[in-house]
């Protein structure tokens, strides 16, 4: 793949997603075979996570705006401005070839716009820098305005450090299977292979990796000693309060992380079922599964429609990791900020109120019911769960004690840490009550 190719593709991939078509990960799982994906994938996600920024840059290089069908023009020169400001490549070789990459979108005649509109960049780049450093500060952090609004309104005291947190890298982060391991343990052999680690605050199984890498390198994986986890994530157990003989239903389970490690935490459980609607998604949490070799009862089915998978036996916990903005987590999926409406929280919100109703009825008196939701955003979090218990009689809030996150009416948030801390997420627990 010619490096020209790869900066066309990249702005492709980020006009397709400008109009809400796919996801990142979606997209780039169709050219890693390519020698040039690691650009590309670079490309890509820091073009996205920059994306508001790099587009005010852009409207002051250019004498009039680019017509909507020229989506993907601006989208190369976005990906060219990207490259310039945060790259190492050097500026020459970016502008010969995003002006390259005009013909592999069939519009050649934008070569000479788009050699000038970098070139002024380059000429006026200490210029810019200035005037952004005494800008708007949340412009300067980049996320869609109606973003920035809402955590400004519901965050003011943390929003500035929530807006940059999410522009971070995200930290590779491995959940230690304690049936089989200690933390100390893993940590010894991974410094014995030379792979630098830390031990998470948060969850005793929790292991930060200076670097990420690839699963295979890291020893003891294939044996099932170790998961990729999120640090938020691996809190899930604990609050289910598990205990030998409980029957257990995680109703939107894929990929399978808080599935195996509820099994890790309790070996002794009755039975365990785990939901997803998608059938290439719960092949996902069957390779889980299968490597940690654990097992649970899996059915590919929409956890609403309850006579499709339910049995009539009444569960002792519930884990729901309802959909929901993913606003906790963009640091590691910044196209978040481009698929993600203000118009969408509404119907997630209904989303998660029919899962809610649905599901309770399945739950036995005296139950824990653990909501989650990887969101910041107070309507499908506390508010989600205010509406669900005004619409029952015989639901009552468990308060979460814990030393972590922000109490809120109704549950726990964990806002978006720095490199080495966990994802933005929410808790909330209700009991089932005769």
């Amino acid at each position: 793949m010619s490096a020209s190719n790869s900066r066309a593709i990249a702005a492709n991939i980020l006009a397709e997603l400008v109009v809400g078509k796919g996801s990142l990960t979606t997209h780039l799982s169709n050219y890693k075979h390519l020698d040039d994906y690691a650009l590309l994938q670079e490309t890509c996600f820091g073009s996205c996570r920059w994306f508001h920024l790099l587009e005010i840059i852009l409207d002051t290089l250019l004498s009039k705006a680019l017509k909507k069908k020229e989506t993907d023009l601006k989208c190369l020169l976005l990906v060219g401005l990207y490259q310039l400001r945060e790259l190492s490549v050097p500026d020459y070789a970016v502008i010969n070839e995003t002006v390259a990459a005009t013909r592999s979108l069939g519009k050649p005649w934008a070569k000479a716009l788009v050699n000038a509109v970098l070139r002024n960049y380059l000429r006026r780049r200490d210029e810019t820098r200035k005037a952004l450093t005494g800008s708007d500060k949340m412009a300067l952090l980049s996320h869609p305005d109606w973003l920035a609004k809402a955590t400004s309104e519901q965050w003011p005291e943390q929003a500035l450090q929530i807006l940059a947190n999410n522009n971070l890298r995200p930290p590779m982060t491995l959940r230690v299977n304690l049936a089989k391991t200690s933390r100390d343990e893993m940590l010894g052999r991974l410094a014995a292979a030379k792979i630098q680690a830390t031990a998470g605050i948060l969850a005793e199984t929790a292991i930060y990796l200076a670097v990420p890498m690839s699963v295979d390198a890291l020893p003891g994986f294939q044996e099932g000693w170790l998961s990729v986890q999120d640090e938020a994530s691996q809190l899930v157990p604990d609050l289910l309060h598990l205990a030998p003989g409980m029957r257990v239903l995680d109703a939107c389970a894929a990929p399978g992380g808080k599935t195996c490690h509820i099994l890790e935490s309790e070996p002794l459980l009755a039975s365990c079922v785990a939901l997803d609607k998608s059938a290439q998604r719960t092949e996902r949490i069957e390779e889980n599964l299968l490597r940690l070799g654990l097992a649970a009862d899996l059915h590919v089915a929409d956890a609403t429609q309850i006579e499709d998978w339910w049995n009539q036996q009444q569960f002792d916990r519930i884990l729901l990791d309802a959909p929901c903005s993913a606003t906790g987590v963009i640091r590691r999926h910044p196209d978040i900020k481009l698929l993600r409406s203000e118009q969408d929280i509404a119907s997630l919100v209904r989303s998660q109120q029919q899962l809610l109703r649905a599901l309770w009825p399945t739950l036995k008196p005296g139950g824990l019911f653990l909501y989650t939701t990887c969101s910041i955003l107070r309507q499908e979090n506390e508010d989600s769960v205010a509406e669900f218990l005004r619409s029952v009689d015989n639901a009552k809030y468990q308060g979460i004690t814990a030393d972590w996150g922000v109490e809120c009416s109704l549950g726990r948030q964990l806002l978006p840490g720095k490199n080495n801390g966990p994802d933005g997420f929410f808790y909330c627990v209700l009991e089932k009550v005769c």
